[in-house]
């Protein structure tokens, strides 16, 4: 057992949020990745971005307050919750702390906004979501 609903691609993602209305995404990332590397762009799904951290710079102090935050943005417990940061690991932990408050349907989108390493070590050529050719801007 994962702790939370499951991972899912960028692609999967994109379609879920397209066909369900109540299906929310969560960028966990901090303000300067926001701010410099960019974030999803939902407005052609009619949608906002949920911009709420899962740990804050520079300490990386996990925000007491995220669960209460993400729950306010949510249409519900039974609704579909996508979380998303640079690589994978902290959408994870997100996922698994609303799982246990309650929302079951708390996902990890696979790969997350940059996507993993390649061989040079360099992020933005294998997977993730600015790889799948979706919507987002840079600030």
């Amino acid at each position: 057992m994962t702790g939370y609903a499951g991972d899912k691609t960028a692609l999967e993602t994109w379609e879920i949020l397209k066909d369900n209305p109540d299906a929310i995404l969560v960028d966990v990332r901090t303000v300067a990745e926001w701010n410099f590397v960019g974030v999803p762009a939902l407005s052609s799904l009619a949608k906002d971005i949920n911009l709420i951290s899962w740990a804050t710079y520079p300490e990386m102090h996990v925000n007491p307050s995220f669960v209460t935050e993400v729950a306010d943005v949510s249409a519900g417990e039974d609704a579909p919750i996508f979380f998303l940061c640079r690589s994978g690991v902290r959408s994870i932990a997100a996922a698994k702390a609303m799982t246990k408050s309650g929302h079951k349907a708390s996902y990890n989108i696979l790969g997350g906004f940059e996507g993993d390493k390649d061989v040079a070590g360099h992020r933005g050529k294998v997977n993730g979501w600015k790889v799948s050719g979706l919507d987002w801007i840079q600030g």
